[in-house]
């Protein structure tokens, strides 16, 4: 099958600021996988590029075998953002939140079909938040507005889903259910993730291919291989080390 994303040579500046460097990256049909790397490591810059919000200053991007400048299907791929809370009088409900996600296909500043509105119905089942519908979305908690994002980014059905750091801010146990959510995404609808965080032990915990960037990519592969003091040393430098637990 042909891949999701394919990156090759890929640079960018910032003026003279080197943000990436010849990264090559590919991400097949069916991979989770983790993207991780130091703060100004290049992480953000490399999903606005594999997104199409930024071009690269030298080097090729591939989505699902087209250039993102002549790519049109924006439907297959679904996009959760790093988010803050939300304003809690903010006065729309889960259902306006989670349709919007619909304006690429169905059209914009349209009402909700009956066919869109049973489609929302559908995701926020898949994300248990379908008793939510009609609650005003500010009224909710960090880890239920999360879960309404990820709905929104699912509602079009996409094929690859990217997440940008999205159990920042949220409870253990809201993060657990998270994940839980992902794995059932992945392993049961064959949705391929991209995942971005700073959580290294629980992203290598939850994924079945590992990147590490850091301007440079360091490590591409299985988690089990990259928790070794070398690896580490290669993304973070030589004062950090891997402290093992019984958790």
């Amino acid at each position: 099958m042909r891949p999701c994303v394919e990156l090759e040579g890929v640079n960018f500046r910032y003026g003279d600021v080197r943000v990436l460097e010849d990264v090559n990256l590919t991400i097949a049909p069916g991979d989770f996988l983790g993207l991780i790397g130091p703060n100004g490591s290049g992480k953000t810059t490399l999903l606005r590029i594999v997104l199409g919000l930024l071009a690269p200053t030298s080097g090729s991007v591939r989505l699902f075998g087209k250039p993102p400048a002549t790519f049109r299907e924006w439907g297959r791929i679904g996009y959760v953002p790093q988010r803050t809370t939300m304003d809690p009088a903010l006065p729309v409900t889960v259902t306006e939140v989670v349709g919007t996600g619909l304006g690429a296909s169905l059209g914009w500043f349209r009402p909700l079909s009956g066919a869109g509105r049973a489609r929302v119905r559908e995701v926020l089942a898949q994300v248990s938040m379908d008793r939510y519908a009609t609650t005003r979305v500010g009224a909710l908690s960090i880890g239920q507005q999360q879960r309404v994002l990820i709905a929104r980014a699912l509602v079009s059905e996409p094929e690859l889903l990217v997440l940008d750091e999205p159990t920042g801010g949220i409870d253990p146990d809201a993060q657990q259910s998270l994940y839980a959510l992902l794995r059932h995404l992945n392993r049961e609808r064959g949705v391929t993730l991209v995942l971005v965080s700073h959580d290294i032990a629980v992203v290598a915990k939850e994924v079945t291919k590992l990147a590490c960037l850091n301007r440079r990519l360091v490590f591409h592969g299985r988690p089990a291989d990259f928790l070794s003091d070398a690896a580490l040393t290669a993304l973070y430098g030589p004062s950090v080390r891997l402290v093992h637990h019984e958790h």
